[in-house]
């Protein structure tokens, strides 16, 4: 069966109250898995943890199946219900959102499955010393954060719940340049085939990778005002030496966003190459068929006239009337063919 080529997500039915949890029919089951550490030592679990002074708490929760545990997630750490309610909606623009209690970030992460470009929503909440991230399903891109923390000589222990948002942030961001490298590749290895031989596979190939780029734009294009809404001073959660690694953030996003339109460009330009190529291939063919006819031209009316057998036409009595003719009409085929092989018009090209 064929894969769907776009993903409809469920939506709230109209008209149903703010903040009402809905979960996705086809939703991964939820698991926790939590790290609450500090410059002495860190300490992991796979139930809830609560924040204790002098500690920084992240709270990671995979698949978004069981409301009830969400809701009750929100009630100890004070989650707004509007905001919860956005975590279960996975169809939510990138966006941060500032709420009395917290800060609330929403994001969609790489997932480069069976060949396809895909990706999830990820939703954030920052608040005073935690860190709260949801995710569609298992699997992400914090490995990275996870080793770090686990370090006893690592720096990352030292610094706050907004540096671990940061870091959190820049490893969902760098998750794309291993996207668009893969892309990037495609599209020379296509660069350099489409000209020498052009087929319909190849077309293919080609909007399914502009496929892939909106996809990816479709992610990091909103990613650029959020990291830029962040980096502001009216955001009170982050310090100001955080906000200095947010602006590396935003030149990450910024950088890949650029990318991104490169590389439209080239498959835009691969798709005219390529129809180009082909319509090239098809007057190449369209000429031989036509100096054929024209070879065939003077060879008709020759047969034309000596096929009215009238009586007073003393060649069609004569010996050597047959040979004489197809000699002619040989010489006049070979004349013509040499004449168009010679102005460059019939075989290889010189």
């Amino acid at each position: 069966m064929k894969p769907p080529r776009y993903i409809r997500r469920r939506r709230s039915p109209p008209g149903t109250a703010p903040g009402t949890l809905t979960a996705d029919p086809g939703a991964h089951p939820s698991t926790i898995h939590a790290f609450r550490y500090s410059a002495e030592g860190v300490e992991e679990s796979d139930q809830i943890l609560t924040c204790k002074p002098g500690t920084v708490l992240w709270l990671n929760v995979d698949g978004l199946a069981d409301t009830a545990l969400l809701q009750r997630i929100g009630e100890i750490f004070g989650l707004h219900p509007l905001a919860l309610e956005d975590v279960v909606n996975g169809h939510q623009r990138p966006k941060a959102e500032e709420y009395e209690a917290h800060q609330f970030i929403a994001l969609r992460m790489p997932d480069r499955r069976a060949g396809l470009v895909a990706t999830e929503q990820v939703t954030m909440f920052l608040g005073d010393g935690f860190v709260i991230t949801f995710q569609e399903r298992s699997g992400d891109v914090f490995d990275p954060v996870r080793v770090r923390l686990r370090n006893p000589q690592g720096q990352m222990r030292k610094r706050g719940a907004d540096y671990l948002c940061y870091a959190l942030l820049d490893a969902v961001i760098d998750a794309f340049f291993p996207v668009l490298e893969v892309l990037g590749e495609q599209l020379e290895t296509l660069e350099d085939e489409v000209v020498f031989k052009a087929s319909a596979t190849e077309m293919g190939d080609i909007h399914a990778i502009k496929r892939d780029l909106m996809t990816v734009r479709s992610a990091v294009w909103p990613l650029r005002d959020l990291v830029s809404a962040l980096t502001r001073e009216e955001t009170p959660r982050f310090t100001e030496t955080t906000r200095l690694y947010l602006r590396d953030c935003q030149d990450h996003a910024v950088q890949i966003i650029e990318t991104l339109q490169t590389y439209r460009e080239i498959a835009t330009g691969l798709v005219d190459i390529l129809l180009s190529s082909q319509s090239n291939k098809i007057n190449e063919v369209m000429q031989v068929l036509t100096l054929i006819a024209t070879i065939f031209i003077p060879l008709t009316f020759i047969v034309g006239v000596y096929g009215m057998n009238f009586d007073d036409m003393p060649e069609l009595h004569w010996r050597w009337g047959y040979p004489a003719v197809m000699a002619i009409m040989a010489a006049i085929a070979g004349v013509l063919a040499w004449w168009f092989w010679r102005k460059g018009w019939l075989g290889p090209k010189r």
